[in-house]
């Protein structure tokens, strides 16, 4: 086993990606931060030979970015350049083991999806509009928190995706899953006064026609409806910045606050596991924890007892 000296092997490692691969200035400039970091720590304890770092060794390093503040996802960049370095290294020693197999950075913190309050959501909603583009943001808006879609849902619904009889619409999830989820009455009339509006410039339109089009009649691009719906909140007083995705946090916070029934937002949400869902039962928490410091006598108690 011939040794490998770790500064030789970054170095050669970053004038790979460097040149060969042709990563970017930036992605190149964390690679030799994010690594010159492990040189360092590795001269601090006298190793100097790659073959020499083991998953005690990475660990304490782990520990150490730790207690410089590093986040949970700076530290795990860390590992990765690490173990790309390494997988580099063994192009050349195979018998060279990877010192961050099994190693893990901390669990970055979960942070809660913003949501709105019901009066929030009427604030944006409750509206007349007055000409064809207003009704379409409307619509849009009126269909995200309806039925919770996400973006991508929305932009690629097609008219004969929506069965207005039946009161659902089909859409294509992620990894291409199908579903079907129901879609309430204001939404169905704001997509039936959009309708009206039809077709759109050049647009010849037909059941397989996009749900939502641009005033070119072409199909609405996710970068035109984040705008459209940070517009539509601008315009009816909101100071919160109101993207698409927020809309799908309201309907999933307000849907759990009022039915508690986890596997069907679950469902209607289209997450392939409940541990993504569980995430709103925070949301649902604070919401109980409102009521309660409102409406709980020992919590009145509690704060007439501080001023």
């Amino acid at each position: 086993m011939t040794a490998v000296d770790l500064t030789q092997g970054v170095s050669e490692f970053l004038q790979y990606i460097g040149v060969v691969k042709g990563y970017s200035p930036h992605t190149l400039a964390n690679y030799r931060r994010d690594l010159a970091k492990l040189v360092n720590f590795c001269s601090e304890q006298a190793i100097n030979d790659a073959y020499a770092l083991d998953q005690a060794v990475i660990r304490r390093w782990v520990a150490q970015l730790s207690r410089e503040k590093l986040s949970a996802n700076s530290i795990q960049r860390h590992l990765s350049a690490t173990r790309s370095l390494y997988k580099f290294l063994a192009r050349h020693h195979s018998d060279l083991r990877d010192p961050t197999a099994g190693v893990r950075a901390p669990r970055a913190p979960r942070t809660l999806p913003k949501s709105l309050e019901a009066d929030q959501v009427g604030q944006l909603l409750n509206h007349q509009s007055e000409n064809a583009f207003m009704a379409r943001d409307h619509a849009m808006a009126e269909l995200l928190y309806s039925a919770g879609l996400r973006l991508s849902e929305l932009v690629g619904a097609n008219i004969n995706d929506l069965d207005a009889g039946e009161k659902i619409i089909t859409v294509l999830g992620k990894g291409q899953k199908t579903r079907i989820v129901p879609v309430g009455a204001p939404a169905l009339a704001a997509i039936a006064e959009w309708m009206k509006y039809r077709p759109m410039g050049d647009e010849r339109l037909g059941f397989d026609s996009p749900l939502f089009v641009s005033k070119r009649g072409t199909r609405i691009s996710p970068r035109s409806v984040q705008e459209r719906i940070r517009q539509l909140a601008v315009k009816h007083g909101m100071s919160q910045r109101i993207h698409p995705h927020v809309l799908r946090h309201a309907f999933a916070s307000h849907l759990l606050e009022s039915s508690g029934d986890l596997r069907a937002v679950q469902e209607l949400l289209g997450h392939a596991n409940i541990a993504t869902t569980q995430i709103y039962t925070h949301l649902d928490f604070q919401h109980l924890a409102k009521v309660y410091d409102r409406a709980h006598p020992r919590a009145q108690q509690s704060k007439k007892a501080k001023t």
